[in-house]
């Protein structure tokens, strides 16, 4: 299978070298795909997803997207942060539309798009409210649409679903899967929590503390849609105990 993300190789400090952040790391996602990166605290990967975005060149290696080299060539992928940064004086409508506005999408066109996915992502009703009218769920979910919108294969996900209560995120999840089955994008998702991994991707991928690399990769063999109670499915704990034994792994003495 084709691959929509390829990182070979690459390595990043700063302060001249000082403080390194990632070391000799490689990953390849395929095209279509889900794919979870489980790190710790302070392993790059903020930094890695800045490469991906096209904002920061590595000091070694090569990242590309869709087989573009990406470095100084911002915009290549749909990325949505771990605050949903929603603009409090836009109605829902116009946030939403506002990544396919900004991609060069005709204003008009990027909102009539947006509108009829509203009932889609939940949001039937609620074109025209602040995004202070707007529950937690609702406004992560309007992030989401904004970030579906973006005219972009590879969706770039920070943890979307950090900040929500546990109820919420179950939620959430279970609605991401629905969306991404139907759009079928290639998907990189961040995530410290094991299980939210599991649920949702075809592998996932866990990195190492500063500087990060990869310490394992897992396939995820089961098939979706995917109900909360696979989490007590006896080969779902057994490959979560995996996971976290290579966190565990990965991890400094002292972190």
């Amino acid at each position: 299978m084709t691959a929509a993300i390829e990182i070979r190789h690459v390595s990043h400090a700063f302060r001249g070298g000082a403080l390194p952040v990632l070391a000799d790391m490689s990953v390849e996602v395929p095209a279509g795909s889900f794919v979870s990166l489980v790190k710790p605290s302070g392993c790059g990967k903020s930094t890695l997803l800045r490469m991906l975005t096209g904002l920061l060149s590595a000091d070694e290696g090569e990242v590309r997207v869709d087989g573009q080299d990406v470095p100084g060539r911002p915009g290549g992928v749909a990325y949505m942060p771990q605050k949903d940064l929603l603009f409090p004086w836009r109605r829902a409508l116009g946030n939403a539309a506002l990544g396919a506005e900004i991609a060069g999408q005709p204003r008009g066109e990027a909102r009539a798009r947006a509108l009829a996915l509203f009932p889609r992502f939940g949001l039937a009703g609620f074109e025209r409210a602040w995004p202070a009218q707007l529950s937690g769920g609702m406004r992560q979910r309007l992030a989401l649409l904004r970030t579906f919108l973006m005219p972009r294969d590879v969706l770039l996900l920070d943890e979307p679903f950090g900040a929500l209560d546990a109820i919420n995120r179950r939620e959430m999840q279970r609605w991401l899967q629905e969306v991404w089955i139907a759009d079928r994008r290639t998907v990189l998702f961040v995530t410290h929590d094991v299980e939210e991994a599991l649920l949702l991707s075809d592998a996932v991928l866990v990195m190492t503390s500063r500087p990060g690399r990869i310490q394992a990769s897992v396939e995820v063999p089961f098939t979706r849609p995917r109900e909360p109670g696979i989490v007590a499915d006896p080969e779902f704990v057994q490959l979560k105990a995996k996971l976290l034994a290579a966190l565990d792994a990965g991890m400094r003495p002292g972190e």
